[in-house]
């Protein structure tokens, strides 16, 4: 039996893979057939038959308003006409509904839709459907209270999205429970591979849940990828030319290719594996290490091009998010007026120095500003920082913290404890330097010993908290934590900025990670 030509011989991914016998090949595939392929079966036969049903009470319901309740002006009885009269143009509209929302893929599964993205499909499909079925009546010269079609058509229309949204929160139940759920397996170790771990397993409710990946690196027996939830690690399940192998003994649904661009001459021998273990495959193009968090696909006289935006926050959502700072900043100040002034008081009688600490730290764009804090340690902190730098010399000395550093003041380890060492940044959040949710600012020496992948961290505002905060700041590697600062970059939104903030409570309130 001959192998199938493969471009590279020499490429480990590319190693000839046994042909199947037909029977072997059918029960591979029916074994293929995934938990969300059952979850469209399902899905679409509810649909079909909850659209048919809605397109029928519609008219029921159009009908009763009409003629039971009299809604748009008394009926005569000589003019009265019963449900049967509707029974054709009814009958219409459900033929109609399943052939317009048939025809303009409404039946598709998207794993990514939501009920707003519903909203104009079904509003858009069924007034298409109530426009056919009025057509219809006038050729038929149907003359009984048009009224019946704007009731069925408005009916219809909430039937249809309600279901949809029944439909929907009952799906994401499942798959957050790990019910129906697709196991994925991703080819590379890279950084698109760890954004596309990340991505999967932030989103379960997707339906999707990550089994490892599979690289040639035997050094690297696990990743670090960041969720909302923190730094999680994904295991190496083998090689790129074990991929057949894993995904038969994984019970694997589908195959991410994620490599970096030096590794795209094994590309071909990897679809050659997918399609010999009859596996779905997807491939995430490389663009260079850049920090994504959209991809614009437009053409010029038929030429395809991709725009690749950055991990920054622009247009309306930086001016929603400075919104949302200016407001937040003003109503703690004038809250927490009351409650600095004490803290002012019992610094100053606590220690020497004074009240407030300025340091400079480094914001948005590389741009320098003085961080204002309450003081926490004795007058001259800063000169014995390099002495207890060069005592520890095996901490990461950009995120030096010592539980029991010897130069807090008494009432300086109730404040870190408690964070409200932090409140006077609201002022940073207030002139712009700051944002209330953003990455944690760094000091100046901390910049100069970044990687070129760190400085995406900087595309943001620095903030009082974020995920690096409530995920155990003083317990997470500074390349967890910077994962998990392009996460949030990458991924901004007013509710990511509710779950924070929201999360951010327990975590002070609880001490976790302050030092």
């Amino acid at each position: 039996m001959i192998s199938p030509k493969v471009e590279h011989p020499d490429d480990a991914s590319a190693r000839p893979v046994p042909m199947m016998s037909r029977t072997a090949l059918v029960q591979q595939w029916r074994r293929h057939e995934t938990a969300s392929d059952r979850v469209v079966t399902v899905g679409i036969g509810v649909a079909l038959v909850l659209d048919a049903l809605s397109a029928w009470l519609a008219f029921y319901c159009g009908h009763a308003l009409r003629y039971n309740l009299a809604l748009g002006g008394r009926v005569d009885r000589v003019n009265w006409e019963p449900f049967a009269t509707f029974y054709r143009p009814a009958g219409i509209a459900v033929v109609l509904t399943l052939l317009v929302f048939s025809f303009r893929g409404t039946y598709r599964l998207r794993r990514w839709r939501t009920v707003i993205g519903d909203i104009p499909r079904v509003i858009s499909g069924f007034t298409t459907v109530m426009a056919g079925a009025v057509m219809l009546a006038f050729f038929l010269k149907f003359y009984p209270s048009r009224l019946v079609f704007l009731y069925a058509w408005l009916i219809g229309i909430v039937l249809m999205i309600g279901h949809r949204a029944v439909f929907t929160v009952i799906q994401r139940e499942l798959w957050e429970r790990g019910i129906g759920v697709d196991r994925v397996l991703v080819a590379g170790s890279g950084e698109n591979a760890r954004r596309a771990l990340a991505a999967v397993a932030n989103h379960p409710r997707y339906g999707y849940k990550v089994v490892g990946y599979v690289d040639d690196d035997p050094d690297v027996g696990y990743v670090h990828i960041a969720t909302e939830q923190g730094a999680s690690i994904c295991r190496r399940l083998g090689e790129l030319g074990d991929l057949t192998d894993i995904v038969r003994r994984r019970d694997v649904d589908e195959v991410i290719i994620a490599l970096p661009a030096e590794q795209h001459t094994r590309l071909l021998g990897l679809l050659e594996q997918c399609r010999r273990a009859t596996v779905r495959f997807r491939i995430i193009p490389d663009f260079f290490q850049l920090s994504l968090d959209d991809v614009d696909l437009s053409e010029v006289a038929g030429v395809p091009i991709i725009g690749v935006r950055d991990g920054s926050i622009r247009g309306w959502q930086a001016f929603t998010k400075r919104a949302i700072d200016i407001a937040f900043s003003i109503a703690v100040l004038v809250l927490t007026l009351p409650l600095m002034g004490l803290i002012a008081l019992m610094i100053k009688r606590d220690s020497p120095g004074r009240v407030l600490y300025r340091q400079q730290r480094i914001g948005k764009h590389g741009r320098p500003f003085e961080m204002l804090k309450f003081r926490c340690m004795v007058a001259d902190a800063d000169e014995r920082r390099a002495e207890m730098l060069d005592a520890q010399p095996m901490n990461d000395r950009r995120l030096f913290k010592d539980p029991d550093d010897p130069r807090r003041t008494r009432i300086g380890r109730k404040l870190r404890r408690t964070s409200l060492d932090e409140l006077p940044q609201f002022w940073n959040v207030l002139k712009g330097e700051m944002s209330v949710i953003g990455p944690r600012p760094p000091l100046p020496e901390e910049v100069e010993t970044y990687d070129d992948w760190h400085t995406q961290r900087l595309l943001v505002k620095p903030g009082l908290t974020g995920l690096w905060q409530i995920n155990g700041r003083s317990q997470l590697t500074f390349d967890e934590m910077v994962r998990l600062d392009l996460y949030y970059a990458e991924h901004w939104s007013p509710w990511l900025d509710t779950k924070i903030i929201l999360r951010t409570i327990p975590a002070v309130v609880q001490g976790r990670g302050a030092w």
